[in-house]
């Protein structure tokens, strides 16, 4: 990957050091450059799509995207990073939200169209009075036939405020974070070969119409009468490293995760997920070779939803954040 993809941001020599991220995070290991300067929308960032549906506030350092009856937007990094800590502080469309899907992820697509790689953040509206979900994603060398979703609620209301979601993408591991919270690991492994995302990619926002399939698989449309749907970004953060060197240094990858870490994500899945593939037996009969299935499994039901009606409906009265981790 050329040089001029490279943002002054960008972390040939960084050293990772440990982030707290609200109240009830854990510590988050990110990458820190010796010097870092916030970067606005036009210092790091260009529009896809959407004209005038993207609106910049706050001298470019808060980005709205809107989906109307005309077009959805989004906006991408002009860089490609290989590895890196990448997060946004982001507030979702209230009210009736179905068939509206907000997606944060890293993706290069643009430049590898049959064997790109992809990390998703998809956030899902749903109808009034029912919870916006998230899923997550993993796709490696044009694995788009081989679905890794995960799915789940969330312990608050993302309507209400803004809330920081992060990927953190290594050699050996990706680990996708709400509020400072690890909510999902994917670790590299024989088993997942060249499906592990292994090329350099670029961070996007878009905002579009998902109604074939976002809310209870396409039974909910999106009803434009409610349009603008708008979601809002701030915080955006890039601190990636060099996409043109594929010998990393050291300083680009972080040790195993903390224990206290992993502590609070087993709580957050136990808790919160609401579907796994690696549960799913109608969609995979024998699972994935890297999954890993225990007396977990009990939890679900063989279309990979939980079990737990809770779990299920978990939104309807929201607790404080950190109580509910």
């Amino acid at each position: 990957m050329a040089c001029h993809f490279l943002l002054a941001v960008l972390l040939a020599s960084s050293s990772w050091v440990a982030a707290s991220s609200g109240a009830a995070a854990d510590d988050v290991m990110v990458p820190r450059p010796t010097t870092a300067a916030a970067l606005t929308f036009r210092e790091g960032y260009t529009q896809l799509f959407g004209d005038s549906n993207l609106r910049l506030h706050g001298d470019g350092k808060r980005v709205h995207i809107s989906l109307d009856e005309r077009t959805g937007s989004g906006f991408a990094s002009q860089g490609a990073y290989f590895h890196g800590f990448f997060s946004a502080s982001i507030k979702l469309p209230s009210d009736y939200a179905a068939g509206v899907v907000v997606a944060f992820y890293m993706s290069n697509g643009d430049v590898y169209e049959k064997t790109h790689d992809e990390l998703d953040f998809e956030f899902l509206g749903n109808v009034r009075g029912k919870e916006w979900r998230v899923q997550t994603n993993v796709y490696g060398d044009g694995s788009t036939a081989v679905g890794r979703e995960e799915r789940y609620g969330l312990w608050f209301d993302p309507t209400h405020d803004f809330h920081r979601y992060a990927i953190l993408w290594t050699n050996r591991t990706i680990v996708f974070y709400v509020d400072g919270t690890p909510i999902r690991e994917v670790v590299r492994s024989e088993a997942m070969g060249a499906q592990f995302p292994s090329k350099p990619m670029s961070l996007y926002a878009t905002i579009w119409d998902g109604s074939s399939w976002a809310t209870s698989g396409g039974r909910y449309k999106v009803e434009y009468k409610y349009a603008p749907y708008v979601a809002e970004f701030t915080d955006l953060e890039l601190r990636g490293c060099a996409s043109h060197d594929r010998a990393q240094p050291a300083s680009c990858e972080p040790e195993g995760m903390p224990a206290r870490q992993r502590a609070a994500m087993e709580r957050v899945r136990a808790r919160h997920m609401t579907y796994g593939y690696c549960y799913d037996r109608a969609r995979y009969p024998a699972p994935l070779p890297e999954c890993r299935v225990g007396a977990e499994a009990a939890m679900y039901l063989p279309s990979g939803e939980a079990r737990s009606s809770d779990r299920r409906r978990h939104g309807k009265r929201h607790r404080r954040a950190d109580s509910a981790l």
